[in-house]
């Protein structure tokens, strides 16, 4: 099985071929719209402005399972994305990453990435801390984390990275950049 096998649905409901992506770079993201890590969709949307041109495509899929930060129905999430950050990639139907009712994709790429650690630095010990008392085998299982959890697919549909809220965005930019 490959990443071209699978798809996801767009937020008007339409199923959309990973097949689309073929030969792309693809950051994919599960997103909200009151977490601490929602500016994430300005520096999304700028590296989607600047690298959109040479082949780079995000896909978005905004999710509720993390303290309920995204609330709203997939209308209400365009539009704040839209009028907040300007954003122009499309966003998918709003979609669990995790548990049973996991979309493929996401099983998919938890399967290819595992979790690898929050890093270092204050972001990184609060996310420990907070996740330590949710789940205490956290550090030992691929589920996603939190919100902003991104992986990058390069042109031949190889998960290539997995980067948590925790990263810089300047490390995920980087790795786009050097896959284009």
């Amino acid at each position: 099985m490959s990443i071209y096998d699978l798809s996801v649905t767009a937020a008007s409901g339409e199923e959309i071929s990973m097949k689309n992506y073929e030969k792309k770079v693809v950051l994919i993201v599960n997103t909200a719209t009151g977490c601490g890590f929602t500016p994430h969709y300005k520096d999304i949307e700028a590296m989607y402005e600047k690298y959109h041109d040479r082949g780079f495509e995000v896909i978005d899929i905004p999710c509720n399972q993390f303290a309920g930060q995204t609330p709203g129905t997939d209308d209400e999430i365009h539009e704040f994305c839209t009028l907040k950050y300007n954003t122009q990639f499309p966003q998918m139907k709003k979609s669990d990453v995790n548990g049973e009712n996991a979309i493929p994709l996401f099983k998919y790429l938890k399967e290819q990435k595992g979790f690898e650690g929050f890093g270092k630095g204050p972001k990184a010990l609060a996310m420990s801390a907070m996740l330590s008392k949710i789940d205490k085998d956290y550090k030992n299982n691929s589920e996603i984390k939190w919100n902003f959890t991104k992986f990058v697919v390069d042109r031949s549909g190889n998960v290539v990275a997995r980067f948590e809220p925790t990263a810089k965005m300047e490390l995920v930019d980087k790795c786009i950049e050097e896959l284009l």
